[in-house]
């Protein structure tokens, strides 16, 4: 991809998200062109070019689809990526581009807590909808005759890894296409596409864009026909990302390495600062080297992720708990640069218990976080005696 725009040769994860998807310089013009605001374009006799209608494509969707194709295929040129107004508008533009009535799918029965009502209307649909949990490969089981296999590694919110070359392989051998959610993991994690997977699927709504401001998603893909109807559904339910919103995730990507690299350390160090604490059981971080998920996730991840998820006694235990945080929001989402937790049974939709905390580790000085952390672990104690 030498030839390619915005590719200035550098081979390092820094260098590749300041540069990635950057025009060919051109005197007195910004080098990030600001966000193009066109319903329609000059259009006179035939149709050619890239830009006529603003449902269709846009110059600020451009740049950020080959900055994140840079990211998650560096140095391929068959690779095509479209974005979308959401993570949940990718992924089904995915699932509902590719399947048809007779057809099955595999889901993670772990996954994202809004694939539920995917699942119900892709069953309207007259879709087969089969289920398995993400850890120990276990979605094998029942993939015997799939169109579709969907992966979430590491899971959300449980922070389950599975073996995604393996799971390709056996789809692949059978006729599937594989779609992974690596929203969790950003392409600085793990790149799908180089383990095998047709798509890689992921909102940019969190890590990737890193300031809990900009509603993204996207899906970049190997397969020319693939992605032509991904595309078109795109184009037929308008699910397409406004351009200012583009031109956010942009601007956010060039500190992804950045953001990337303190959050994921600090999060390592809240996981192992937790493993101290005799009220937290089920701690989960696949950079742990004892947690269950950690072999897996060393031979196919080179960062393990910002997400913490551990549980508390008693859902009155973890309300104390996250309300006694002074440097940590309550709010649900996660990958922000500000640190968020939440008590993540609240919604309903996630087969946890009732005192289980999903925290997203954000860019605050380590020791502060974790005194904070551990500050109000002992608060939220001694209120309940």
């Amino acid at each position: 991809m030498s030839d390619t725009p915005g590719d200035q040769g550098g081979t390092g994860d820094g260098t590749r998200a300041v540069r990635a998807g950057l025009p060919e310089p051109v005197k007195h013009e910004p080098t990030l062109p600001g966000p193009v605001f066109a319903a329609h374009f000059h259009l006179p006799g035939e149709v050619t070019g890239p830009y006529s209608y603003g449902r269709d494509d846009n110059p600020t969707w451009t740049l950020l689809e080959r900055a994140i194709g840079e990211l998650e295929a560096p140095g391929r040129d068959d690779v095509e990526t479209l974005v979308f107004a959401s993570g949940m508008a990718a992924i089904s533009s995915v699932l509902f581009s590719q399947l048809r009535a007779g057809d099955a799918v595999v889901l993670p029965s772990d996954g994202y807590q809004v694939l539920p009502l995917v699942r119900a209307q892709l069953e309207a649909y007259g879709v087969e909808v089969r289920t398995a949990p993400t850890g120990g490969e276990a979605q094998l089981g029942v993939l015997d005759g799939a169109r579709l296999l969907c992966i979430e590694s590491p899971s959300n919110p449980g922070l389950d890894v599975c073996d995604i070359r393996r799971l390709v392989q056996a789809a692949h051998a059978q006729g599937a296409l594989v779609a992974v959610d690596n929203t969790l993991a950003t392409p600085l994690g793990q790149r799908p596409l180089e383990l095998g997977a047709d798509f890689s699927v992921a909102s940019g709504t969190k890590q990737l864009t890193g300031h809990g401001d900009v509603l993204l998603g996207y899906v970049a893909g190997r397969d020319t026909e693939a992605m032509a109807a991904v595309r078109r559904w795109r184009k037929i339910v308008g699910a397409i990302s406004g351009p200012m919103e583009a031109w956010l995730a942009h601007r956010s990507i060039a500190t992804l390495q950045l953001r990337v690299d303190r959050q994921n350390a600090t999060a390592l160090a809240v996981a192992e600062a937790l493993k101290q604490r005799p009220e937290v059981s089920g701690l989960r971080y696949p950079g742990l080297p004892d947690d269950p998920s950690h072999k897996t996730a060393s031979q196919q991840m080179r960062r393990y992720g910002c997400v913490v998820s551990f549980t508390l006694p008693t859902r009155a235990r973890a309300e104390r708990f996250l309300e006694a945080l002074r440097l940590v929001e309550d709010a649900t989402s996660f990958g922000g640069v500000r640190s968020t937790a939440e008590r993540r049974r609240r919604w309903g939709g996630d087969a946890v218990p009732e005192g289980f905390i999903r925290m997203s580790v954000g860019a605050e000085d380590p020791e502060d976080l974790i005194a904070d952390v551990l500050r109000a672990l002992d608060e939220s104690a001694e209120s309940a005696e």
